[in-house]
């Protein structure tokens, strides 16, 4: 059957349709409500046989959904459809995984007095994406609780977290943008290597971009987890023990597998070496899975990308990935201390240049919000930035 088809079988429209109450309804609605149905049978006894007929139903959903739904709202440089497309890449990889349990899927960690129940289960399951508390997220690093466990001060610690990290999000992207607001605040892409420049000053300004870029991104990411914590333990009255950190002081790395193993955030941890690194890993073994699971985060990310300006390349994600994957089979084991924490940055800014890189070409830094525009140092770090940018143009 060609793609043409499919869409003809699934209904999608000629054109993609902006989201309002009735096509969330027709489209997003079918999608969420059968992830939730395999939730609800991956913690029910003796469904395995139910699982395997309605998991293509709900990967066909999904799919029907993100090639039907605009959710830009006449604003392509925001986000929400690179969110979009995520929610739908992740309803078929975590229900095939589910699907193909053969015994339900066990929760461990429940909040303090209460009572087995289903369908709670079953939305813990579906929102859990770490695996905090089940059986099926062996060896996941939970870093150590530092917050008061006390619901009111848990909640006000991380409130304040929400506004400190929302402030640095949104000062770090304008910074990055500012390195060139001609090439960064657009969807088109550019490259943040800028080859009027001599060697050595072009990859300073491109590894200083980098790190402003994955601080972004660390900060935008802790924010969001923040925004899940509060109305989750304000109003559901979850538990802040269900809530560990999401990172670990990634900057303290020692070495590569560190990094990603432990210190970086775990959401997707599970998904990359379901979808990746299992498979790979029965043909090649250990150094198969680690390559399989680092390509298997290449391509959701490329996936991810791909939808803002239809420049993004493969390759270019492809490959810093796989470096990571050599660092971390690579890399020798008594390196640690400073000089495994000096290996390790080194590593990751290399490579990470290119990948911040393929993100640029690809219009995610053109990608704006309401924090950006907020921001109350925005004139003060444009000024600034630029004016740092003119005197690398001086070399």
């Amino acid at each position: 059957m060609s793609f043409t088809a499919l869409r003809d079988v699934l209904g999608v429209p000629s054109t993609p349709i902006s989201i309002n109450s009735t096509s969330f309804v027709s489209y997003a609605l079918p999608a969420l409500l059968s992830y939730l149905v395999v939730a609800v049978l991956a913690v029910t006894p003796q469904t395995h046989s139910l699982r395997v007929m309605l998991w293509p139903i709900a990967a066909l959903l999904a799919l029907r959904a993100a090639l039907s739904l605009e959710l830009s709202l006449g604003k392509p440089e925001h986000m929400f459809n690179l969110e979009l497309v995520l929610s739908m890449i992740l309803i078929p990889t975590r229900t095939l995984e589910w699907t193909l349990a053969k015994e339900p899927l066990k929760r461990h960690i429940r909040p303090s007095n209460s009572t087995p129940s289903v369908i709670m289960d079953a939305l813990d399951l579906a929102t859990n994406f770490r695996g905090y508390g089940w059986d099926w997220s062996k060896g996941l690093h939970v870093p150590r609780e530092t917050r008061p466990l006390t619901r009111t001060r848990f909640v006000a610690c991380v409130m304040l977290s929400a506004g400190l990290h929302t402030f640095i999000s949104g000062t770090l992207h304008r910074a990055v943008q500012s390195f060139s607001l001609d090439a960064f605040c657009t969807l088109h892409g550019s490259s943040i290597f800028d080859e009027t420049l001599p060697f050595f000053i072009r990859y300073l300004r491109s590894s200083i971009i980098s790190i402003f870029w994955a601080f972004h991104v660390y900060s935008a990411l802790q924010m969001k987890y923040n925004l899940c914590i509060i109305p989750a333990v304000l109003i559901l009255r979850q538990d802040p023990l269900q809530w560990p950190p999401a990172f670990d002081a990634p900057w303290f790395a020692t070495s590569v597998n560190d990094f990603w193993g432990r210190r970086w955030q775990q959401p997707f941890r599970q998904t990359f070496i379901f979808v990746g690194g299992h498979p790979v890993s029965l043909a090649f073994g250990r150094v198969g899975g680690v390559f399989g699971a680092f390509f298997a985060s290449a391509v959701f990310h490329h996936i991810f990308l791909a939808p803002l300006n239809g420049q993004a390349e493969f390759w270019r994600m492809l490959v810093p990935f796989g470096m990571m994957a050599v660092g971390a089979l690579g890399e020798r084991t008594f390196l640690r201390g400073v000089m495994g924490w000096v290996w390790t940055m080194t590593w990751l800014i290399l490579w990470g240049n290119f990948l911040v890189d393929a993100w640029a070409r690809g219009g995610l830094i053109g990608c704006s919000s309401i924090i950006d525009s907020v921001t109350p140092v925005r004139v003060s770090v444009e000024r600034w930035v630029m004016a740092f940018d003119a005197w690398l143009h001086t070399f």
